[in-house]
């Protein structure tokens, strides 16, 4: 146990680490999270109680990583708002859409490409159609755009992604947990894990005022308790209906995103979202021998460049129907762009489904890229728009020109 406890220890001094480069470098800490955990893990060296295969605590980093995804949608669901998105206006329905189409046709053309069976196929369209909130809402926050006319396009579109990838992931993991083969049982599963998620919400309420009642205490513990009860109950029984874990913590989430203690619900939880999430991706990146990754490279690429057009035409199509200038629209595509979270929750539903290791390897690297590669276009999207438009321009004066000699 004396060894379980210093191999979390010394998972928690890499963590900090990286994390403080992280905040040197003002930049996404989610990559280097990966990085780290890719960097040691079974394949690593040890020397004598420096061990960094980090095998006695595994499998406790493992559920601590489960913890972290139940926190990560948990949050998610208590900053959800589907009226806000109906509100929000056609603008975000028309670039949601697109968004959404778009990415999730390029993973069903590139699964297609990898000759990958069904399963796989709708596991890589979902991770090339999940957007990291957590990387654009730091890239808003750290380039000061958050009072941007294009920023309220860009969470009002997100808000769309997650909501579709709800529905995606619950339809998956009904579809690759239940081993169900038969047209028949994935129809059935599906089904049932739809209408179990209807059920919760529309029940969810009529009992949010009671739910209000129970929370009306002044003890921050027992509050906390009774916050993660709901949690922990709601998301281990949507498991034994083959709905993800995760999908059970962001239905809770969506129900106390109406309580009136949802700004005390969301300060508590932070601390444990930003902790758990943390180990979540870490213990990630221990799964990954980095030695594996060689056969997903080129088509990591493809997937790279197929995201960037499908975000810059979304972007484009979101920022017309708004009425908002082509320069603000080009940074709704790049800002966009970022993969994180939800790409590699969608992978460890694969995983753990028994599907083909190919989808692992592809994630990780499509995620280290976008995490990395997103921020920075956002970042320089006005020098990309002002070369884009100097070029065009170009093209187009020449054009001109040769029309007027022929």
């Amino acid at each position: 146990m004396d060894t379980v406890i210093f191999e979390i220890g010394l998972a928690l001094a890499l963590i900090s680490i990286v994390g403080l480069i992280s905040t040197k470098l003002r930049f996404s800490v989610i990559p280097f999270y990966i990085l780290i955990g890719m960097a040691v893990g079974p394949h690593a060296p040890h020397f004598g109680i420096l061990d960094l295969r980090f095998i006695e605590s595994s499998e406790f980093i493992e559920f601590m990583g489960r913890l972290g995804v139940l926190f990560l949608l948990f949050y998610l669901g208590l900053e959800f708002s589907v009226s806000r998105l109906i509100k929000s206006g056609k603008s975000i329905l028309v670039g949601g859409i697109f968004y959404v189409a778009l990415n999730f046709v390029s993973g069903l053309l590139l699964g297609w490409m990898m000759d990958l069976p069904l399963k796989e196929t709708l596991v890589v369209a979902g991770i090339m159609t999940s957007s990291s909130t957590a990387i654009v809402a730091k890239v808003l926050v750290d380039l000061k755009r958050t009072a941007n006319p294009e920023t309220e396009i860009i969470m009002g579109m997100i808000m769309f992604d997650d909501l579709f990838i709800a529905v995606h992931m619950s339809i998956l993991s009904g579809l690759v947990l239940s081993g169900a083969t038969s047209f028949t049982g994935v129809l059935m599963t599906s089904l049932s894990a739809l209408l179990f998620i209807l059920f919760f919400l529309i029940a969810g309420r009529y009992v949010i005022k009671y739910v209000d009642r129970l929370f009306d205490i002044k003890s921050t513990e027992l509050f906390l308790i009774l916050v993660f009860t709901a949690l922990f109950l709601v998301a281990g029984f949507s498991e034994t209906l083959h709905v993800a874990e995760a999908i059970g913590a962001l239905l809770v989430g969506l129900v106390l995103a109406d309580s009136k203690h949802v700004k005390r619900i969301e300060h508590l939880v932070l601390p444990f979202r930003d902790f758990f999430g943390a180990i979540f991706f870490f213990g990630f990146g221990l799964t990954i021998d980095p030695m594996s990754l060689g056969g997903a490279v080129w088509i990591t690429i493809v997937a790279v460049v197929l995201t960037l057009v499908a975000n810059i035409f979304a972007g484009m199509m979101g920022g017309r129907s708004a009425g908002i200038s082509k320069r603000a629209s080009f940074n709704i595509g790049f800002t966009l762009a970022s993969r994180g979270e939800f790409s590699i929750i969608m992978a460890n539903i694969g995983k753990a489904g028994g599907l083909d290791p190919v989808v692992q390897s592809f994630a990780v690297l499509y995620v280290l890229i976008l995490a990395v590669l997103g921020p920075l276009l956002t970042k320089e999207s006005k020098t990309i728009y002002n070369f884009w438009e100097k070029v065009s321009g170009n093209f187009s004066r020449r054009k001109q020109q040769g029309d007027g000699t022929g």
